[in-house]
């Protein structure tokens, strides 16, 4: 390579040097590579790709500058000719210095002199010993920030009501900075040796100022990738508690410059209970403080807990009548089956999704707790170990993210109900009061008629999405052909809703077995009773009471949310996935992309030449050698070495793969949600900070010291 830029660079003088010499002494313009061979990744360093060969180069212009003729010369000059040209460089510099008149005559002559004529570039004025030792002060404080976001230290030591009057403890920044200078950092011992021991060498809004700019810096070196790549989605999470505030986590979606999808943690946004006012925030945070051009969203996504799905939805809607590209869809990492009960506004369902969750996590905690339901699975599917030995498989997962999580429970409920009776029942010292109290607690919720009969509801209703729930998380020929089915999902869940009196007298019945089997008694409602009380119209059946309290309205709203979730534009995306060669395969390449990809055309870099192109691919590979296998995925197309010499592909798998419903295929670019949930397991939540929370997250994020330090005096001068 080295002799290549030599060849190239016309230097002939250079020929008999080493790779070596090369690399250490000499340098060659960045002006002279093409741009494609510059890998920006960083604004701070700009690094050549390992092929990178100068080409350009004006191999003319030194005829007409006599100047530049001499200095490109490489040969050795004679005395005389280094006096002529010190000469013109002495009158050059003199007329330019009389021109400005930013010096006197005097100073002119002798700078003049001095320098021997060279061009100075103009330099910022020098730091004085007090800003520079500033700066220095300023770097370790931030160094202490990073370190504690990283390592997940909070900001707070001892809490104020533990200690007693009068005493002093340092909070866990002020321990970590009198560390720093008992091991020997000179900056801060000069700055803090006079203060007295018992004050706050920093101040809490000082510090709060300081991890705002450092939570600002990280998230921008991933806004910045995002930027680059262009299209992107926006996803947000479970809404999470932040030292006693409701936070919506944002994750954003988009491919890199390396072609790999990535899922990336940018930071909470504070929740509002009006949905309006969210909406507003949401798009000004986004847009105006995190600087991302909402023309370039492809897709959004909110995965909510029970009870916030109608407030996201307006979020969504609002957007959507601001950018109709971001098209709203389902989030791949959320189960459509689940999704679907969390969205359902009926407080019921909202109250047995709590109690589920609550049960899951309690066998979680407990290992000895989880043997011990085992056990009981073992004993009531004695007759039919094959079933147990699956339940007991499941019971080890997080099994309320299933796509059959309503069968399961209610396969699972009546060894549930038995264990924890047992537990709660039990007088030996085995459980700590805890667990037995939750126990019992929890026995009597999962007993109650009213959570019975929702489950079972939720359960038959829900059979009718779940395998086309599923293929939405499959490969991508299954998420292609599952666009084909919604169809027929809202046949026969329409059909449901004309004939839902049959439907419910089974579904009823079902929950009667079931109560029966448990040993619970069927009633309303106690609320419902109570506020009967009196009242003409006392004479309402359980069975009545559930089909118009929760059969119809749940039905009717899952046949609403389907509709609104798979609108026309988000089966138009899903169905240009034909786009995938394993896709096309299977279409026996007998597609037509191109009226599909009608609302991506302002997105093509060449769109006039679309159809084409997507002859050019297909042909490509139908006519395939017998060994080459179909790309099966977006991710394996997008990585072919040749994807480039289809543009317009190119740039529509792009789009595709950022769709929030298209899973990540490589699991290792999908950390920022795991480690979101990593922070929330292991952070108590008096302890958690929005600003730590990002650090931490992003912990291998590269940032730059001087730049937050610079951004401070800025802002706080």
């Amino acid at each position: 390579r080295c002799q290549r830029w030599v060849e190239n660079c016309r230097r002939a003088d250079l020929e008999d040097k080493t790779p070596d010499q090369l690399n250490k002494h000499y340098r060659l313009c960045a002006k002279h590579f093409e741009t494609s061979m510059i890998c920006r990744s960083s604004p701070y360093r700009t690094v050549l790709r390992d092929n990178a060969v100068p080409t350009i180069f004006d191999l003319t212009s030194h005829l007409n500058n006599p100047h530049s003729r001499h200095r490109k010369r490489i040969k050795e000059l004679s005395e005389d000719e280094i006096r002529t040209l010190k000469q013109q460089k002495i009158e050059e510099a003199f007329e330019r210095e009389q021109a400005t008149q930013e010096l006197n005559e005097s100073n002119e002559q002798n700078t003049v002199s001095e320098e021997g004529g060279e061009e100075q570039e103009e330099e910022a004025a020098p730091l004085t010993l007090e800003e520079r030792e500033n700066k220095d002060y300023l770097k370790s404080l931030f160094e202490i920030l990073i370190l504690m976001g990283k390592q997940n230290i909070p900001l707070d030591g001892h809490n104020v009501d533990e200690l007693p009057e009068g005493i002093f403890t340092s909070d866990n920044f002020q321990a970590l900075l009198e560390y720093r200078i008992n091991a020997g950092d000179e900056v801060l011992r000069k700055r803090f040796e006079m203060t007295a021991v018992n004050l706050e060498y920093c101040s809490k809004t000082q510090q709060k100022q300081m991890l705002e700019i450092c939570e600002s810096c990280v998230r921008e070196e991933t806004l910045r990738e995002v930027r680059d790549s262009h299209f992107f989605s926006i996803v947000t999470d479970e809404v999470v508690d932040i030292a006693g505030e409701e936070h919506l986590p944002v994750l954003v979606r988009f491919v890199d410059e390396s072609h790999n999808l990535r899922e990336e943690f940018i930071g909470f946004l504070p929740y509002e209970a009006d949905p309006e006012i969210l909406a507003v925030k949401f798009h000004t945070t986004i847009t105006e403080k995190w600087g991302l051009n909402m023309e370039y969203c492809r897709g959004q996504a909110y995965i909510v807990s029970s009870g916030f799905a109608s407030k996201m939805k307006v979020v969504a809607t609002r957007l959507l009548e601001k950018y109709p590209q971001a098209v709203y869809t389902l989030c791949s990492s959320c189960a459509l089956n689940v999704w679907l009960a969390k969205s359902v506004p009926v407080v019921g369902v909202s109250i047995a999704l709590g109690t589920i969750e609550e049960v899951c996590c309690l066998f979680n905690q407990s290992p000895q707790l989880l043997a011990e339901l085992e056990n009981t699975i073992s004993v009531l599917y004695q007759n039919n170990k094959d079933k147990g030995n699956e339940l007991k498989e499941i019971c080890r997962s997080q099994w309320t993210g299933r796509h059959d999580t309503f069968e399961v429970l209610v396969d699972l409920i009546q060894a549930l109900v038995l264990c924890l009776d047992a537990v709660s029942s039990d007088s030996s010292i085995r459980w700590n009061n805890f667990i037995v109290g939750r126990a019992f607690v929890l026995s009597s919720a999962l007993t109650d008629f009213d959570f019975i009969v929702t489950i079972v509801i939720l359960k038959n209703i829900l059979s009718f999405t779940r395998a086309f729930g599923k293929n939405l998380q499959g490969q991508t020929s299954d998420v292609f052909f599952a666009a084909s089915s919604l169809t027929a999902v809202l046949h026969s869940l329409n059909e449901v809703m004309e004939n839902i009196e049959v439907y419910h007298e089974f579904w009823f019945e079902e929950a009667t077995n079931l109560a029966t089997k448990l040993d619970v008694q069927i009633k309303l409602p106690g609320k419902f009773r109570r506020a009967q009380q009196g009242s003409l119209d006392s004479e309402v059946t359980s069975e009545n009471y559930y089909k118009e309290i929760l059969s119809v309205p749940t039905v009717e709203h899952i046949i609403q949310e389907l509709k609104d979730i798979f609108s026309e534009q988000h089966l138009k995306a899903l169905k240009c996935l034909s786009l995938v060669p394993s896709v096309m395969g299977q279409l026996k390449f007998n597609t037509s992309e191109e009226h599909h990809a009608d609302m991506y055309k302002n997105d093509l870099p060449n769109p006039d030449t679309l159809s084409a192109e997507l002859h050019c691919w297909r042909i490509k590979w139908k006519h395939r050698g017998k060994d080459i296998e179909l790309p099966a995925t977006i991710y394996e197309a997008l990585h072919l070495p040749d994807i480039k010499f289809f543009p317009n592909v190119y740039v529509l798998l792009k789009v595709l793969c950022i769709l929030p419903v298209m899973k990540v295929e490589n699991e290792k670019y999908e950390i920022g949600r795991k480690r979101l949930k990593a922070y929330l397991k292991n952070t108590l939540t008096e302890q958690r900070s929005s600003n730590l929370a990002l650090l931490n997250i992003n912990f291998d994020i590269k940032h730059d010291l001087d730049l937050m330090v610079d951004t401070y005096i800025k802002l706080y001068p």
